[in-house]
């Protein structure tokens, strides 16, 4: 009877050690990176509807986009990329938005005036530089934004009536005294992207975009960032969540996940600064 005790206690005892054993396991998965799915089902089934300025294409899409639908399986994140006026004027004509990334204060603060943004968690989020690009293979005698004075091709920037990238260079040229030089030879762009290909494909001579969208690229080289003085204030992309969103939860989950260190490094590995 004596044995039969011991083997129960054992058994028992092994028992135990199993569980143990187990539960540690799964914790160190986790902790060094294993499964990190939510088991939250209240979020199956919702969608985050993102509104955000085409130079936040690349990030979003290769990295930040697949990142938040691993962790809440159950929720899907719908992007709409254009120009920052662009998009502000489709979202005061009701396009569906939960969320929208500005690449300048100037689209943000227009819906926040209309009652549409939800104030309370407008974010003065990333930081970005304006560059002067010429194509890979250019032979270009370009140096300096000084030197688009003699430049005689195409000199591509973002529309100033819409697009933040086109605002932040003409404020760019205006300041360093040349926009009277060169106005004739400017084309006008959509969105930075349109610049950008126009540079990389070689139908405009040189072009000026954000730093990140030169880096997105090996068709473009940069030539230079824009003078300090040359802009009055620092190229800013503000975040925020639309005051009548389609879904609270999903979208508070999305804004949470961005501020992340995780989500936040992805930005900096693209070229964006975070602004403190």
């Amino acid at each position: 009877m004596r044995s039969m005790k011991k083997l129960l206690l054992v058994a028992i005892l092994a028992a135990v050690v199993i569980v143990s054993v187990g539960s540690v396991s799964a914790g160190l998965f986790d902790f060094l990176g294993g499964d990190t799915n939510s088991t939250d089902t209240s979020l199956d089934g919702k969608e985050v509807n993102l509104a955000a300025a085409a130079s936040l294409k690349n990030v979003f899409d290769d990295k930040l986009i697949p990142m938040f639908e691993k962790q809440y399986p159950g929720v899907k994140v719908t992007p709409t990329y254009a120009s920052s006026g662009d998009l502000q004027t489709q979202i005061e004509n009701g396009l569906e938005t939960d969320v929208f990334m500005s690449a300048a204060n100037k689209q943000m603060d227009a819906l926040v005036e209309k009652g549409i943004i939800d104030n309370s968690t407008n974010l003065q989020f990333l930081e970005n530089k304006v560059v002067l690009i010429v194509p890979a293979d250019s032979n270009s005698n370009i140096s300096s934004f000084d030197d688009l004075k003699d430049v005689e091709g195409n000199i591509a920037i973002g529309d100033p009536e819409s697009v933040p990238a086109g605002q932040y260079a003409k404020e760019v040229l205006n300041n360093t005294g040349i926009w009277d030089d060169v106005e004739s030879k400017l084309s006008l762009g959509t969105d930075v992207t349109a610049v950008l290909n126009q540079v990389a494909q070689g139908s405009a001579e040189c072009g000026i975009v954000y730093a990140t969208d030169a880096k997105s690229t090996d068709d473009v080289k940069v030539i230079c960032e824009a003078p300090e003085d040359a802009l009055n204030t620092p190229v800013i992309y503000p975040i925020a969540a639309i005051k009548d969103t389609n879904d609270t939860d999903a979208t508070n989950k999305f804004m949470d996940f961005l501020q992340t260190k995780e989500a936040k490094d992805v930005f900096v590995d693209y070229g964006f600064t975070l602004h403190e």
